[in-house]
């Protein structure tokens, strides 16, 4: 399913790596936190490399909403309660300020991409009491932040936290424009990185620096980010014919929406879940079901989702790999919030490997321990992968092959071996090991998207066995049945 943005935004391909390099940094990663890093790294004039597995944008960039905003939901009355405020305050100022970079990036390099300042809200239809309770977090973290009934929704509201002054784009027009100048190899899937020696498929590049930029760092030693991130998918409506929005809105309710006037289109979305995690499927009929109820009359255009990488505390992971690895760096774990978290990473890392001080490098490091924030997290994400990893060895095929409809996907028990199954709703059978090759946990079929998900760690493929997203590197031992 493609996304607005892929459908309105055109990029020459980029060459492929034909042999070995060297050069000073290797950006792994071609999203919107690899090409921004790049950028700032050449800026300070050091030499750069981007390697991307597919095509620039083709990964969670394409797939965002694209708000540009240090509102980000309600994390800072868990900030508060965790980690105290004055980092709090830190977090919504590195956040504030990727708002003002992107606007000055765009402003001298004359991007155009449909920049614009507006305010971002929360908001609640239920008179959720959290509500008052973040909007006051908010304020005093610094925030330009004030408690309202009146927006431009639709719709009425029993309360929202406007935010002033922040942004919204068209990401990937963005991002095309800012790496037209950089040097990136497309079609250039990293294999594995020892020292500063990064090996693709198509040649090493051995680079002073390593920058892993790939949305889920694929090594799972050092670093052990497999520990410490889940994935989460979340699903995009964009509607034609809906009255026109001002502004960013962002649901507080269970259930609520994200909305974002796109041009014609307003952007509706939610159905959030933990990635492997969605058996009976219906997020997007459920948000057509709400977008009829709010916005009669409207159509739908496009429709798409977007995986996110979620930490242990809520906070990216920006900064050194791991203690053992100075020359190494990771931006991950950004949420739903990946575009301010970009920019602060670019700088950050920026910063890092130049020997500049910055005075975010503390708080969003991976070698950072918060316990009381950390620890429920930690022991959720340690009874989903014993659990799923468990299915594997341990549980039955589920469904009767004969039985499985056509147009839909399950685990079955053929032959005395556990095989994932997808039938057409032409009548064609693709079989998979369904086995994720990143660390053994059992996929689960995704009707939603027809892809097997890893529910440990969020790895997906579609139907004939190949890799959509990692951590895994490989696709699946798969075939096509032919009656045999």
């Amino acid at each position: 399913m493609t996304s607005l943005w892929h459908e309105t935004a055109h990029f020459s391909p980029r060459p492929t790596l034909e042999g070995d390099i060297e050069t000073e940094a290797a950006v792994i990663g071609g999203g919107m936190a690899g090409i921004l890093t790049a950028a700032m790294l050449e800026e300070a004039g050091v030499r750069t490399v981007v390697l991307e597995a597919d095509r620039v944008g083709s990964g969670q960039t394409g797939g965002t909403t694209a708000k540009v905003t240090a509102q980000h939901g309600t994390i800072y009355r868990r900030l508060e309660e965790h980690l105290g405020g004055e980092n709090a305050a830190l977090y919504a100022q590195a956040n504030q300020e990727a708002v003002e970079r992107y606007e000055k990036l765009i402003r001298d390099r004359d991007i155009s991409c449909g920049w614009q300042r507006l305010p971002a809200y929360l908001y609640s239809m239920t008179g959720d009491p959290a509500l008052e309770a973040e909007t006051a977090a908010q304020e005093r973290a610094g925030l330009p932040v004030c408690l309202t009934e009146h927006t431009a929704l639709p719709f009425p509201v029993k309360g929202a936290a406007r935010c002033d002054r922040q942004g919204q784009f068209h990401p990937l027009q963005f991002l095309f424009a800012l790496s037209e100048g950089l040097t990136v190899y497309e079609h250039t899937r990293a294999l594995s990185v020892e020292g500063g020696e990064v090996r693709t498929d198509h040649g090493a590049v051995r680079a002073g620096a390593v920058i892993f930029a790939c949305h889920f760092p694929f090594l799972n030693m050092p670093g052990y980010y497999f520990a410490r991130m889940h994935q989460e998918r979340s699903y995009v409506l964009a509607l034609r014919g809906a009255p026109a929005v001002e502004g960013m809105y962002y649901s507080v309710d269970a259930g609520g929406l994200s909305l974002r006037q796109a041009g014609d289109y307003l952007l509706v979305g939610g159905g959030g879940h933990r990635t492997g995690e969605n058996k009976s499927g219906g997020q997007y009929d459920a948000l057509s079901r709400s977008s009829a109820l709010l916005f009669p009359g409207a159509r739908e255009a496009f429709r798409w989702s977007a995986q996110d990488c979620v930490t242990l505390d809520g906070l990216p992971y920006i900064g050194q790999f791991s203690a053992a690895t100075p020359r190494w760096y990771v931006a991950t774990g950004f949420a739903k919030w990946g575009m301010t978290s970009a920019m602060v990473s670019a700088v950050l890392i920026r910063d890092l490997l130049t020997g500049k001080d910055n005075p975010y490098a503390g708080l969003f490091s991976p070698q950072r321990f918060t316990p009381a924030a950390s620890m429920d997290e930690l022991v959720k994400n340690s009874v989903h992968a014993a659990r799923d990893w468990g299915r594997e060895w341990f549980t039955p095929g589920r469904a009767d092959f004969e039985a499985l409809p056509l147009g839909h996907g399950g685990i079955v028990d053929r032959e005395g071996k556990k095989v994932g199954v997808y039938k057409s709703p032409e009548g064609d059978v693709f079989l998979i090991d369904p086995c994720c090759p990143h660390m053994g946990c059992q996929l689960e079929w995704n009707p939603e998207e027809k892809s097997w998900d890893c529910p440990c760690h969020g790895s997906r493929f579609d139907v004939r066995g190949g890799l959509l997203t990692g951590p895994a590197q490989a696709g699946l031992n798969a075939r096509q049945w032919r009656g045999e």
